[in-house]
């Protein structure tokens, strides 16, 4: 008999490793936009951002996170961090930027992405890496 838990289970893992993995991958650009202007550029053409400046360090826990989101490597501190980051840039960067009657309208302030980065990455700290993380090899 099919144990539908069990594959219920495995599924929702697998939906988990896939979460983590995809949300390292487009993590990752946002460094690489910072460093090296690819795929795009943040800074308009004028060459990466400097390294010891918000921005900079911004890259810098986009790049080295999202490389260990995307291996599964120490899954649940590296989100609650990146999950800080993201809840520090909407409150300090995009919603001042239109004004404090934006706060409950990412929308407004083009905050949304920070707002969902920052709920996947709690939600990550909770739940883990799901399958296919290195830090299933660990325990």
């Amino acid at each position: 008999m099919i144990n539908a838990q069990k594959i219920h289970d495995e599924g929702a893992g697998y939906a988990l490793g896939l979460l983590r993995m995809v949300t390292g991958f487009l993590y990752i650009q946002h460094a690489t936009a910072k460093f090296w202007q690819w795929p795009l550029s943040m800074t308009d053409g004028h060459g990466a951002v400097p390294l010891f400046s918000m921005m900079g360090a911004a890259g810098v826990l986009e790049l080295i996170g999202g490389v260990l989101l995307l291996l599964g490597l120490f899954v649940r501190p590296t989100a609650f961090i990146l999950c800080g980051q993201m809840a520090v840039a909407y409150l300090f960067i995009h919603m001042p930027s239109a004004g404090i009657h934006t706060l409950l309208m990412p929308q407004l302030n083009k905050g949304e992405m920070a707002v969902l980065y920052c709920f996947i990455f709690l939600y990550l700290s909770v739940a883990g890496g799901g399958c296919l993380a290195l830090d299933n090899q660990r325990k």
